[in-house]
């Protein structure tokens, strides 16, 4: 491992106003990651529903499932604010700035997550209000707390806890847990780790100087790059397995087969360039990052869109 870098901590912020501190309790939630959890729970719901699910029902998913993600986050972000400090590309977290206080920051991610339970379980069922509970803690004591500071092996493992949203999605509309969502929870879990391991590459040097043993940084380029490759080929496959699973018309599985082609082919590109000596930014693992995004929510998208299509 390399020995944490010297440079100084970000400065704490001054006393922010009313919005100031709005801003810092919103950044503790970590809302990129939020949307992109949620982009995986309407189309389960669209599945379970065989069209448009309620709209009472959607409003409380939807709002319960932001707050629960919120809480997870929450207490991720004060648990790792020892690491976020030391690297480029967090160190102006609220918890770095001392927006927050600890106690502040804990007490908002308990309120958080009894609230998301209470109206899940309430306004859809305690199936969904108990799958929930469990993705938080699963999220917070299994990764933060016990995986990530420890094995290479963190976010293929750690990554569960983002595969609990069509579950949920799921049950909040049926009551019951089917094949369905439980193959939209693979995609996710393959999909996870080569999305993470790009970004890895990219900050390899941020995750080695605090001692987060992400794959990227105790394997070389070429090795990861491989994984990457594999399971990206995982996701393809896994997706594909919905048509006959969910009884989907032929638009899903066309439009999962090209957008997974896509993500195998740049998969492909990023282990030619790891294995032409290119190393960190050269390696351009962010187009791989980015285009996952892209991946997994049209994948969803045309899973939620498939059971509107009037020859469906």
């Amino acid at each position: 491992m390399h020995p944490a870098r010297t440079e100084a901590p970000a400065p704490a912020a001054a006393q922010p106003g009313v919005m100031g501190r709005v801003q810092a309790y919103v950044g503790l939630t970590k809302p990129r990651i939020i949307e992109l959890l949620l982009v995986t729970t309407f189309p389960a719901m669209f599945l379970a529903a065989g069209g448009f699910p309620p709209l009472g029902l959607a409003v409380i998913t939807f709002v319960g499932g932001t707050l629960s993600a919120a809480s997870a986050n929450v207490f991720n972000s004060v648990l790792d604010a020892d690491i976020d400090e030391q690297m480029r590309r967090t160190r102006r977290r609220p918890m770095v700035r001392e927006q927050v206080s600890k106690r502040a920051a804990y007490t908002f991610g308990v309120v958080l997550g009894i609230i998301s339970t209470l109206m899940l379980g309430l306004g859809a069922n305690w199936l969904a209000a108990a799958l929930s509970v469990t993705a938080i803690l699963y999220y917070v004591f299994i990764y933060t707390v016990w995986l990530k500071r420890r094995t290479a092996q963190n976010i293929v493992w750690g990554g569960v806890a983002g595969c609990f949203p069509p579950l949920i999605g799921w049950t909040a509309v049926t009551g019951s847990v089917a094949w369905p969502p439980i193959i939209l929870f693979l995609i996710v879990f393959f999909w996870t780790p080569p999305h993470t391991w790009a970004l890895g590459l990219r900050y390899r040097e941020d995750y080695a100087s605090v001692d987060v043993p992400m794959l990227p940084v105790v394997k070389d380029a070429p090795h990861v790059a491989w994984q990457i490759l594999a399971y990206s080929v995982l996701t393809v496959v896994t997706s594909l397995a919905l048509w006959p699973v969910a009884g989907t018309t032929l638009m899903y599985p066309i439009v999962a087969g090209i957008a997974g082609a896509w993500l195998v082919w740049e998969s492909v590109a990023l282990l030619n360039r790891a294995r032409a000596g290119m190393r960190d930014a050269a390696l351009k693992p962010m187009r791989l990052f980015h285009w996952s995004n892209s991946y997994l929510a049209i994948v969803f998208i045309a899973a939620a869109v498939d059971p509107l299509l009037p020859w469906g």
